[in-house]
């Protein structure tokens, strides 16, 4: 039933890029995920684990992210010249620039998110510095590396219904990275959307969602 559905915060302790993703997530949850269930990780944790990873001081910073980045909103991961050359240094300097200006152009006859379609998957996964949890709120985490083989992993080891990769912040924004087949990601961000991660002192970069298949076929 619908109604049965719970979503579980984890607490781990800081997680590192020493760490294995996998191994991390069967140890914290040991006991408290069943075969009805999902598991959810932090996009950011992932990356982390997996080490991509970089300090803006070791950005060489063009001439092009200065100018560039003047045209994201402030709130925007890309709004700094440390977070456009991340961007740039992974996707390219101009095919960055080019998504950048047909996305100008797109909005001017009424279509939106030209620039995160063009500009790299890399485009709406990067946080810059702030956008996780220490030691690493001084970093720019790039998105995880091949997020479906991931989460075919986490199922596969921890024995639940399905398993997601999440992009979740406090503004309800929403977004699965990558996510198992047979599980309906639309309804994971759903539940997600009000942001049970702790990226602070919480600590609690897993969520299970509990009773998921009875909410899905329910």
């Amino acid at each position: 039933m619908k109604e049965n559905v719970e979503i579980l915060p984890v607490p781990t302790r800081i997680l590192t890029d020493r760490d294995d993703i996998i191994d991390c997530v069967e140890k914290y949850t040991r006991g408290k995920i069943g075969k009805d269930d999902v598991i959810s990780v932090a996009e950011s944790v992932v990356a982390i684990t997996q080490g991509r990873i970089v300090r803006p001081e070791d950005l060489k910073i063009s001439r092009v992210a200065q100018f560039c980045c003047r045209f994201i909103p402030d709130i925007g991961s890309l709004a700094s010249p440390h977070g456009m050359q991340s961007l740039m240094n992974v996707e390219g300097k101009w095919r960055v620039a080019a998504a950048l200006f047909a996305g100008f152009l797109g909005k001017i006859v009424g279509k939106s998110g030209l620039f995160y379609k063009w500009g790299g998957e890399q485009t709406a996964l990067i946080d810059d510095v702030t956008g996780t949890m220490p030691p690493f709120d001084k970093h720019i985490v790039y998105g995880p590396r091949d997020p479906e083989d991931v989460v075919a992993r986490l199922k596969e080891r921890l024995g639940c219904f399905g398993a997601v990769i999440a992009d979740v912040n406090d503004l309800k924004r929403s977004r699965i990275v990558g996510v198992t087949d047979g599980t309906k990601g639309d309804l994971v961000a759903k539940l997600l959307i009000d942001n049970p991660f702790g990226n602070a002192s919480q600590k609690t970069p897993i969520c299970i969602i509990k009773n998921f298949r009875q909410y899905q076929e329910g």
